[in-house]
C-alpha cells in the first residue's frame, strides 16, 4: 500500500462526510437515544472508506471518479448502518433482551432495516453523495497535482 495525497483527501474529505451525515441524522433518532462515539465511529468509518474505496482508485480521470464517489458513499453507509446495529445489538445482549445468538445476530439486521428506514432521508443521502463524490473529485485532482 502506497502513502498518497490523493488517499490522504480522500480518507480526510470522507471522514469529514461521515462526520456531517451524523450530524444530520442525530435528529431523526430519538431524544433519549445514547449517542456516545456514533459520530467519531462513523467519521473513522469515513476516513478508512476514502483511503480504502477512493484512494486506490485515483489517477484514472473526473468521469470515473464520480462513480468511485457514488461507490464510496453506498459503502460508507453500509458499514456505517453495519457497525452501528451491531454496537447497538450488543447494547441490547448486554441487558439479555435475546435468548440465543442467532437471535442476537438476526436482531443486527432488524436494527439496520430500521436505520436504513430512519435515515432514508433526501438531506442524509444528498449529503452522503454529495460529499462521496467530492471527495473522490478533490482525491482525483490532488492525485493530478502531488505525483
Amino acid at each position: 500500500m502506497t502513502y498518497t495525497a490523493a488517499r490522504v483527501v480522500a480518507a480526510l474529505l470522507l471522514a469529514i462526510t461521515g462526520w456531517v451525515a451524523s450530524r444530520l441524522i442525530m435528529p431523526l433518532l430519538p431524544e433519549a437515544t445514547d449517542f456516545g462515539i456514533f459520530e467519531y465511529l462513523n467519521a473513522g468509518l469515513g476516513a478508512a472508506v476514502g483511503w480504502t474505496v477512493i484512494g486506490s482508485r485515483t489517477g484514472r480521470g473526473m468521469s470515473n471518479a464520480i462513480g468511485v464517489g457514488i461507490t464510496a458513499a453506498v459503502v460508507l453507509t453500509f458499514w456505517g448502518v453495519f457497525v452501528q446495529s451491531a454496537r447497538e445489538m450488543f447494547a441490547l445482549a448486554n441487558k439479555r433482551r435475546y435468548d440465543n445468538p442467532i437471535e442476537a445476530i438476526i436482531g443486527i439486521f432488524d436494527i439496520g432495516i430500521d436505520y436504513v428506514v430512519t435515515m432514508a432521508t433526501p438531506t442524509v443521502l444528498g449529503a452522503l453523495v454529495l460529499g462521496g463524490i467530492l471527495s473522490a473529485v478533490l482525491a482525483e485532482r490532488a492525485a493530478r497535482v502531488w505525483r
